[in-house]
Order: C-alpha cells, then sequence, then structure tokens
C-alpha cells in the first residue's frame, strides 16, 4: 500500500468522524439549550419563591410604618397631659425618624417608585409637624400643637396616608 492511498484513508476517516459529530451536535444542540434554559428557570423559580414572602413582609412592614406616622394615630400615642410644645414636637419627629430607620431596608424589596413615595411621606410628615410648630406662639402646649395639625390633615383634599397604603397594596397586587 502506497503512502498516498494511506493518507487518503485517514482524511475520508476524520471527515466522515468530523461529519458524524457536527450532525449529532446540531441534532442535540436544541435538547442542550433547551435543558440548560429549564435549569435556569427552575433557579429563577426557586429564588422567586425565597425572595416572594420577604417582599410581601417589606409591603406589610410598610402599611404599618405608613399608619404609625400618621399623626393621627402618633398624636394619640405620644400625647401626654400638660406636655408642652417642644416636648410633643421632639417626641413626634423622633418617633417618624426611628420608624424609617427601622424599616429602611424594606426598598430592597419593593418597588423604587412606591418606596419615593414612602420616603417623600415621611419628609412631608416631618415638614408638615414643623410648620404647625411654627404657626404656633412660643408659649402653646401640646394640645394646640394637635390641634393645628389635626385640623391641617382635615383640611388636604386627600388622606396621603391612605393614599400611600393603597399604592404599596397596588405594588402587592403587581406580584400576583
Amino acid at each position: 500500500m502506497n503512502i498516498q492511498q494511506v493518507l487518503t484513508d485517514v482524511v475520508i476517516l476524520f471527515s466522515g468522524i468530523f461529519s458524524a459529530l457536527m450532525a449529532v451536535y446540531y441534532i442535540l444542540k436544541t435538547d442542550i439549550q433547551r435543558f440548560f434554559n429549564l435549569k435556569d428557570i427552575e433557579l429563577n423559580k426557586e429564588g422567586r419563591a425565597h425572595i416572594l414572602p420577604l417582599r410581601l413582609q417589606a409591603h406589610e412592614r410598610l402599611i404599618i410604618f405608613t399608619d404609625r406616622i400618621n399623626p393621627a394615630n402618633l398624636l394619640v400615642r405620644l400625647h401626654q397631659q400638660g406636655i408642652g410644645i417642644g416636648a410633643l414636637q421632639a417626641g413626634i419627629l423622633n418617633e417618624v425618624r426611628s420608624e424609617y430607620q427601622h424599616n429602611i431596608t424594606q426598598q430592597l424589596y419593593i418597588d423604587s417608585v412606591t418606596w419615593n413615595v414612602v420616603r417623600k411621606l415621611k419628609d412631608d410628615t416631618i415638614a408638615m409637624i414643623n410648620n404647625a410648630v411654627q404657626g404656633l406662639p412660643a408659649d402653646s402646649n401640646g394640645i394646640e400643637l394637635s390641634k393645628a395639625i389635626l385640623q391641617h390633615m382635615a383640611s388636604i383634599d386627600e388622606n396621603p396616608y391612605d393614599l400611600t397604603i393603597e399604592l404599596i397594596k397596588k405594588d402587592i397586587q403587581k406580584m400576583f
């Protein structure tokens, strides 16, 4: 047998093996891709299953936060007989900031628009308290501050605390 015949046989053999491997690859390519896509979908499902309770808890906590910083609820919790305007103001501001700091990590689990509304509600609450204090004489007491705040709340057409809670509820409904 001559060398040329051996080389021809080797080339034909390798081209046949290469063609067979390419055919197997193209036949199995979609199955391999489907397998990896299913694995990704399964991992995403497991991830969502673990994060869903955290997201729901975050929404629950923000509803509680919104309710707790509502001036009507704040004033009931913090008002004491004979409390001065400065002490009541400091107590309210401390309570709002403390509640906010306690819930700040919840922004990881909720929509950024919803978080921005909650943050703005906190800032507006602080501004409302400070503006009410500035609108009163220095010798006012806590009862007069409470009345000023509640009168301001009554003058608002739509309660921002209720609107924020409704937004949080809508954010929850988007998950399902």
